[in-house]
């Protein structure tokens, strides 16, 4: 028998028995269909934490733990020595009262020194302006205009919270602040210390070049001041106006810091175990997603596992029919071998036939399950939105169906129909062509 006429025979008695396979291939569709949307819940939370981890962190960048963060310029050339590093960028926080003014306005704020040629090469790009091309240019956080306020300001943002309090919310000042462009405009920098805020240096005047990009929290607010780091002594001279004579030595000004950053991720592995082996606590955000790639994959195989068990109650349905079929295909099968139809051969028609249930089932499953996630993906933000109040729903992805998915639930869905497909098709070919004959149509 060509592999036509074997197809042909399977489809004819297909259509004979229309309603008992249509609600087979449902259950093996349901099977399947639960097993991905299950297993896409796991794949869909991975890939939103390790977008925002990824979002938040600069991937390449190795941090030095605890007192090792601070380095010698040996210690720095040594470490740059090392292959694929492309920088080690020096920090240097300063840890004083920081005040910006800028006309009627002014803002509390903080202050970082940093080199901005090494600093170029590995953040990310300004949201506007560009990088310090002078000692009198400054780069400030991204949210540094909307903290500049004035009086009428306070008074509204003041208005505003005990409005939102009143109704169980809070405002967060967002409509108030300076909305105009910073780019050009000179800001007024005083220190003073924590313990006497009110009594500030003499006021230095530098000019916004650049404005640094939106941070990835919604929540965090960036206003920071960033300028050259050879304006470190003008920093000194400045605090040294305000500090107290009686121990001002022992205060520590400045706070170092330094980040290694690798040339692309695939070097910082590599890095990381070099610089362990010359004796440097280091780490990277890349082992996070590591230990999280784990416990990810260990939720994913059980979601599956679970996902599995639809499958294989389906199962039995797809068993029921294939048993129904070879009973009441029991002269057929005797005119087959009557004619020299061989036990394989039989065996493989109804193989075939479970098969073709599995397929379609696992077919219609797929589309169904894209179906489902990309609604869950644009309902349920909107739904938790609803029911919570909060706004930060959006960026999570709930449900993700890779194509690995869809091929381990396409095996196990198909692989599944054709072993419970197998016992039926071996009684088939048991069958005894005289009692066969012999049986009542």
């Amino acid at each position: 028998m060509l592999f036509n006429d074997q197809v042909n025979f399977v489809m004819q008695h297909i259509k004979k028995n229309k309603l008992r396979v249509f609600m087979t291939v449902l259950a093996a569709t349901m099977g399947c269909a639960f097993l991905i949307v299950l297993a896409s819940i796991g794949f869909g939370l991975q890939d939103s934490i390790e977008d925002e981890i990824l979002s938040s962190e600069t991937v390449t960048q190795i941090e030095v733990m605890g007192s090792q963060a601070l380095f010698t310029a040996e210690e720095v050339a040594d470490i740059e020595a090392v292959e694929n590093v492309q920088t080690v960028l020096k920090t240097t926080s300063v840890d004083a009262n920081v005040e910006g003014y800028m006309g009627d306005r002014d803002t509390s704020t903080s202050l970082r020194l940093v080199d901005f040629t090494d600093y170029a090469s590995v953040a990310k790009p300004l949201s506007e302006g560009k990088y310090p091309e002078t000692e009198k240019e400054i780069i400030v956080g991204y949210h540094f205009g909307q903290t500049l306020l004035n009086e009428a300001d306070r008074k509204l943002i003041d208005e505003k919270s005990k409005a939102a309090e009143a109704e169980g919310s809070y405002y967060d000042g967002a409509e108030e602040g300076y909305k105009e462009s910073l780019i050009g405009k000179e800001v007024e920098i005083a220190l003073s210390t924590h313990e006497q805020p009110d009594v500030q240096s003499e006021r230095m005047t530098y000019t916004i070049v650049g404005v640094m990009p939106k941070p990835a929290y919604e929540w965090a607010v960036e206003n920071r001041i960033y300028m050259m780091d050879g304006q470190r002594e003008v920093v000194e001279n400045m605090y040294s106006q305000v500090v107290k004579e009686e121990g001002a030595s022992d205060y520590q000004l400045f706070s170092e810091r330094f980040d290694i950053y690798a040339e692309s991720l695939e070097y910082v592995k590599p890095i990381l175990e070099e610089l362990r082996e010359k004796g440097y606590g280091v780490y990277s955000v890349t082992e996070q997603l590591d230990e999280l790639n784990v416990f990810f994959l260990v939720l994913k195989a059980g979601l599956v596992f679970v996902g599995t068990i639809a499958v294989l109650i389906a199962s039995i349905g797809i068993f029921n029919t294939m048993t129904m079929a070879v009973t009441e295909r029991t002269r057929e099968i005797g005119v087959l071998k009557a004619i020299g139809a061989s036990p394989k051969l039989i065996q493989r028609l109804f193989l075939m036939e479970s098969t073709f249930i599995g397929v379609i089932g696992t077919v219609l499953a797929i589309a169904i399950s894209y179906i489902v996630s990309f609604a869950s993906n644009a309902l349920l933000p909107l739904i938790l939105k609803a029911a919570t109040g909060e706004e930060g729903f959006n960026n999570v992805q709930f449900s993700a169906i890779p194509w690995q998915l869809v091929v381990i639930a396409a095996a196990i869905s198909i692989g599944v129909a054709m072993i419970s497909g197998l016992r039926p098709a071996r009684k088939a070919t048991k069958i005894e062509v005289m009692q066969a004959l012999r049986q009542e149509l």
